[in-house]
């Protein structure tokens, strides 16, 4: 299994969450929340830097009957930049009800979905890197989709 911390990224449109690995790939960590506002990229690439990552997750988020949509798209289309712009592998992962499974878990810490706002984005990521994290280790090769496998379905 590949050694090195990863860095687990949850795209929105309005908010990025991202988690950190340690460095034996066992636990994900919530490092920040990113705002979209044109500069997330610079932003993503500077964590990736920081935190000295041997590579990437970002969450594709594919709806419940397999179709892409724009939020697909989207986060489809910030992993390509990422690539575009880093040295180390990026890789996507399927997310569906990562979010769902955030805000599950922040009710019933007792906080409300409003106050948890600045949150949920890096639980969100926290969830999905573990997932990947965990996908690792039980198939001993990485976790989702390198960028070239990924290819958008055809409508029906």
């Amino acid at each position: 299994m590949e050694q090195g911390i990863r860095l687990g990224i949850d795209p929105g449109q309005a908010r990025i969450g991202v988690a950190v690995s340690d460095r034996d790939g066992f636990l994900a960590m919530p490092s920040e929340t990113v705002p979209v506002n044109g500069g997330e990229v610079d932003r993503l690439v500077e964590l990736v830097a920081l935190h000295e990552v041997s590579s990437v997750i970002v969450g594709l988020p594919i709806n419940l009957s397999g179709k892409w949509t724009a939020s697909t798209r989207a986060a489809h289309g910030l992993a390509c930049q990422l690539a575009e712009r880093l040295d180390v592998p990026v890789r996507m992962i399927d997310e569906r009800l990562t979010t769902t499974t955030a805000q599950a878990a922040l009710r019933s810490s007792g906080k409300s979905q409003r106050a948890g706002r600045s949150v949920i984005d890096q639980i969100a990521a926290v969830t999905l890197l573990q997932q990947a994290l965990d996908t690792e280790r039980q198939l001993n090769r990485p976790a989702g989709w390198a960028l070239d496998e990924i290819v958008e379905p055809l409508d029906d």
